[in-house]
């Protein structure tokens, strides 16, 4: 008999956590799974990126109590926070780090915290031959930390086949749709900033998403909310589980994501995958997915550009055969949109250090 295949998979927190990187890091789990893959999962401290003393002294005993010459996933958020930990198993472990996002990168940080993580992130990411990282924006800043192309696999997430959004049926006026955490680089304040401006069409917005990871934010949103008198046409509902989401994306007319930086956001995927118009930003992965000219999907604008946010809602809210143009190009794009099992079989290989043709 084939001895079955084993890795163990390392993230900071709960692997349940609703974000984008944690649900790409379970369907990975899942996918090595259904292949007959052996995978643990080890929890560590919830601090990363700024990881307390005793959540380092935490994750150097998971590392220790791994068994030599296992592979180990290391979610980025985590593994990019802790290059002692990494730099003291390099050698006995096969250490393949998932990179969703940089942490010196992050949205909002000050330049000493962003020189700090940069640093750390470039000592980590030097130590492992091999590199999964969700999207191909990310190749140009890990060649910049000296990272050679060869030793980069792009693994982009998938979708699930979903039938097509019903839509509103104008229940209120046009129902825009936005699903993110509440923090600094979504982009919340610039979309509140565009509405306000456009309070003499009839729309509305509800936005899905947890308040509790930045409550600063969350707390700053509300305020702006009150202050642009939007509270009565945009809803604030918290995270939610797979049906409310199910739910809230058959209800949408238009998807709206206002993001500042995104290396490839899932919800601009399954927005596709339901046939929905976007609303979106120039930056990672979402021209590509949204298409170009007259096949697009969307209409996207610079991140932070709050005029031309507003430019781009004002013609979909106020043009029915644009929406219905772009809800057209989106079902295109639906049928090309590669599923969880390709992104799975892609990362399976790649972290066994295997070439593997996913046509997508």
């Amino acid at each position: 008999m084939t001895q079955a295949r084993r890795l163990v998979f390392v993230v900071p927190g709960r692997i349940e956590t609703r974000t984008g990187g944690y649900e790409y890091d379970r369907r990975m789990i899942g996918g090595l799974r259904d292949r007959g893959w052996i995978v643990d999962v080890r929890e560590l401290d919830g601090s990363f990126p700024e990881p307390t003393p005793s959540a380092l002294e935490d994750a150097e005993r998971v590392m220790a109590g791994v068994a030599d010459q296992t592979i180990v996933a290391i979610d980025g958020l985590a593994g990019s926070a802790m290059p002692d930990v990494v730099e003291r198993h390099q050698r006995r472990l096969s250490i393949v780090p998932i990179v969703h996002a940089l942490i010196a990168s992050e949205v909002g940080i000050d330049q000493a915290t962003a020189a700090r993580r940069a640093e750390r992130e470039r000592r980590a990411l030097a130590c492992s031959a091999r590199i999964v990282v969700a999207g191909r924006a990310l190749l140009e800043p890990l060649a910049l930390y000296g990272i050679e192309r060869s030793r980069v696999a792009v693994v982009t997430p998938g979708v699930d086949r979903a039938p097509l959004a019903h839509g509103s049926r104008d229940a209120g006026g046009i129902h825009l749709v936005t699903i993110a955490t509440l923090n600094r680089g979504k982009g919340h304040d610039v979309l509140f900033r565009a509405l306000s401006r456009l309070t003499d069409r009839c729309w509305r917005l509800t936005c899905a998403g947890s308040a509790a990871r930045d409550p600063d934010t969350a707390a700053r949103l509300r305020t702006m909310l009150n202050d642009l008198r939007l509270f009565d046409r945009v809803t604030l509902v918290g995270e939610m589980d797979g049906a409310g989401i199910a739910a809230l994306y058959d209800s949408a007319d238009v998807f709206v994501l206002p993001t500042l930086s995104e290396t490839h956001p899932l919800v601009v995927g399954e927005a596709l995958a339901r046939g929905l118009p976007v609303v979106s930003t120039v930056t990672g992965a979402i021209p590509d997915l949204v298409g170009r000219g007259v096949e697009a999907a969307g209409l996207l604008a610079p991140p932070g550009d709050v005029d031309a946010l507003t430019d781009a809602l004002e013609r979909v809210i106020d043009d029915a055969s644009l929406r219905a143009r772009l809800a057209a190009n989106a079902r295109r794009v639906r049928d090309r949109l590669p599923t969880w099992d390709d992104a799975a079989r892609m990362f399976a290989a790649r972290v066994e250090g295997r070439a593997e043709h996913v046509s997508y």
